[in-house]
């Protein structure tokens, strides 16, 4: 089996992957301080809790968008689970082309959420990740990658307003069962957050659509926060929970 692991700004998430089946998953937060031998050993024991064994695993890939840990972690990978990671980096053979000003600049997560939903679900299409940030990244119908943007995660904009506004509480993210069902603060907060943001999100994808003149751009999304938008929306016309641990698979594949 393959440990596919995606290394994010908030969370690394891990998944014990048999093909596209996904076997188990665990999460560690990625701002905890930690030694190679703290994630050997947290690693070793999340796959017994799980019923796994080191042995079961057969090779590791790893994406990542914080470089400061690598280090310890890819060690901790060598020494408690014998094995090399591959990583999601230059010289890897994606089968996606980058055609931007610096592609060494582009993340690794956006690299292989691209791979996935083209791979997967075909092209032209727009791969959505509602993260810590909300990536929106294009690949046109040859398979290229064209760019994307950048935009603060729907938590952000949630943590921001309640950090900002002295009278504003803390809330739970959930959308209401309208606009203007909002009798209350916390109720006002939500409805404006999420239906706000799927605004944006309705608003990106058509510019995209003008811009690049394709009706037919497939639009995938993934990403905790993501179902939450999906369901607010009929812009979206996949949501695949899976799709970065996926695309690990994938590029793996193809560097065997």
């Amino acid at each position: 089996m393959l440990l596919a692991i995606d290394i994010g700004n908030t969370n690394i998430v891990m998944g014990v992957m048999k093909g596209m089946e996904l076997i188990s998953s665990f999460r560690l937060t990625t701002q905890t301080p930690r030694t190679s031998d703290e994630y050997g050993i947290m690693m070793v024991e999340l796959l017994r809790q799980r019923g796994l064994e080191t042995k079961d695993i057969a090779a590791v890939i790893v994406s990542s968008v914080v470089p400061d840990i690598m280090y310890s972690f890819t060690n901790g990978i060598k020494r408690y689970l014998r094995q090399k990671p591959m990583i999601v980096g230059p010289g890897l053979k994606t089968g996606l082309a980058v055609r931007t000003d610096n592609p060494r600049e582009v993340g690794a997560d956006r690299i292989v959420n691209c791979v996935a939903a083209y791979e997967l679900y075909g092209g032209p299409c727009i791969a959505i990740d509602f993260g810590t940030s909300t990536t929106y990244d294009i690949v046109n119908g040859k398979g290229e990658f064209i760019g994307g943007l950048i935009t603060p995660g729907i938590r952000i904009c949630a943590d921001v307003l309640w950090q900002r506004a002295a009278q504003l509480p803390h809330m739970e993210i959930k959308k209401t069962k309208g606009i203007l069902d909002c009798k209350n603060t916390i109720s006002a907060m939500q409805s404006g957050l999420v239906y706000g943001y799927i605004g944006q999100v309705e608003y990106i994808i058509n510019k995209v659509r003008e811009e690049l003149n394709v009706p037919e751009l497939k639009v995938v999304a993934t990403g905790g926060l993501g179902k939450i938008i999906e369901d607010g929306t009929d812009a979206i016309e996949y949501y695949d929970r899976l799709l970065t641990l996926k695309g690990l698979v994938i590029i793996y594949e193809k560097n065997r």
